[in-house]
């Protein structure tokens, strides 16, 4: 291994353009030196921009550095350039997995698997997704352990999001009747805009409901939107509660999805816990 990599060190070195740095990454990620595979990457991808495999690549070193929500970034774009790169496609599945989107891991595998259906990893990872499905992993952080239930009317708003990027940044959880149970949200200016934005919220839930019902769309299980000045994804963690999130524009709405499935994940855990 030491050899090759000095051999394809040498080889980029001679010549910068050449497409050797993915063999290279690909051979300091196995070997376990992530720096270096990241300054190789990231070098790689700014002479080719445009290569799925440079962001395949780089998505998999950061998935190696426990960094999944770039790492769905960098597969989200590989299969905007490449839409039948079977990596990103098992790579993007993966991450659904892990934070319990069993039907969404399984669509990725189905599109992987009519590009290759002779490829015997793509049926592991059915196995395992369809294995685990109880399971349900989660790539966000096991919740504090449990403390004393806080007395009525005084909710820990601190412990709902508690690990989770972002935090009480750009997240919101309410009840049925529009009460803060955590997070916050402030405007463009900075101002805190947290209760109005609870209390125009109120009943939004039930909204969703009968429209998804009166169009024959089923339950309805998230809804994502894309504004002048930034993103938002709304969730319902139970059927009594409300869980908004907001990112800005540049935020692709898949990686908001991912980041929303965590966020309900942590909400429907700390209601539980009340």
């Amino acid at each position: 291994m030491a050899d090759e990599i000095r051999a394809l060190s040498a080889q980029l070195a001679q010549d910068p353009q050449s497409l050797v740095f993915l063999r290279l990454g690909e051979a300091l990620r196995r070997k376990g030196q992530l720096d270096s595979a990241t300054r190789v990457a990231m070098n790689g991808l700014e002479r080719h921009p445009h290569l799925a495999d440079a962001h395949d690549l780089y998505a998999r070193i950061l998935t190696d550095k426990h960094d999944y929500a770039r790492a769905f970034d960098e597969w989200d774009m590989a299969v905007r350039i490449a839409p039948n790169h079977t990596g990103a496609l098992k790579g993007l599945a993966f991450l659904y997995f892990k934070v319990g989107d069993i039907a969404q891991a399984e669509t990725h595998l189905e599109q992987a698997r009519k590009v290759e259906p002779d490829d015997p990893a793509i049926d592991q990872a059915f196995e395992m997704i369809r294995g685990g499905a109880h399971a349900q992993p989660s790539a966000a952080p096991a919740p504090p352990p449990a403390a004393p239930a806080p007395a009525a009317g005084a909710l820990d708003e601190t412990r709902v999001f508690a690990g989770l990027e972002g935090a009480n940044e750009g997240l919101l959880l309410i009840d049925g009747a529009g009460r803060v149970l955590g997070g916050s949200l402030r405007d463009r200016s900075g101002s805190d805009v947290t209760d109005s934005v609870a209390a125009y919220l109120a009943g939004v839930s039930q909204e969703a409901a009968r429209t998804a019902k009166l169009l024959g769309l089923g339950a309805w299980n998230g809804l994502s939107a894309e504004g002048q000045h930034g993103n938002v994804h709304l969730a319902h963690p139970t059927p009594e509660a409300l869980l908004l999130v907001v990112r800005e524009r540049g935020t692709p709405l898949g990686r908001l999805a991912i980041l929303a499935q965590r966020a309900t994940s942590l909400a429907r855990r700390w209601l539980e816990q009340q």
